[in-house]
């Protein structure tokens, strides 16, 4: 997160048009609100047995609280590439330093159907064998997930619906 901003939703972020150039910037809070198209991170954490990390994110989030993923991730600051984006994010979030640069796979644009606008997608992989600690303002519960065990809940658990997309995508290109 850009280090200026104390809270999310003074973040600032680029905004980006239909084919991700950038045509501007605006504090994440004026890009939800007006729908504006920006970029956002989703890597898929493995550990040493390939299980994939799951959490239920914090009701204080401001878009799908309480929700479940199996990425995380997340915005992309202004001037920032996604490639720095999702290690920053993958390390924050999961509370680790020295995580091995997460493996681009695709991109995809998003859209949240009114949530918060469109977003552009770009999926990685990633496997840590380090111990985690994820951020407790972002993740309420927290574990390694056999594949199987998580095709099982897709349909018991309420899913983030782009980290649900972003799976989808992701078993469908091989992943």
């Amino acid at each position: 997160m850009n280090p200026a901003a104390t809270n999310p939703a003074d973040e600032v972020l680029d905004v980006v048009d239909e084919h991700d150039e950038v045509i501007g910037q605006a504090p994440r809070a004026e890009v939800y609100a007006r729908g504006l198209i920006h970029r956002c991170t989703f890597i898929q954490v493995r550990d040493a047995e390939g299980r994939i990390f799951v959490h239920r994110r914090t009701p204080t989030k401001l878009v799908y609280p309480s929700m479940y993923d199996m990425f995380v991730g997340g915005v992309v600051g202004a001037g920032e590439s996604y490639d720095d984006a999702a290690l920053r994010e993958a390390e924050e979030e999961l509370g680790v330093s020295g995580l091995p640069r997460p493996e681009p796979l695709f991109r995809f644009l998003y859209d949240s159907g009114g949530v918060a606008g469109k977003w552009w997608s770009a999926v990685y992989q990633v496997r840590c064998e380090l111990p985690v600690s994820p951020q407790v303002e972002e993740v309420a519960w927290h574990a390694f997930l056999p594949e199987a065990e998580v095709v099982a809940r897709l349909g018991e658990w309420a899913w983030v619906p782009d980290g649900r997309a972003a799976y989808e995508r992701l078993r469908a290109h091989g992943g």
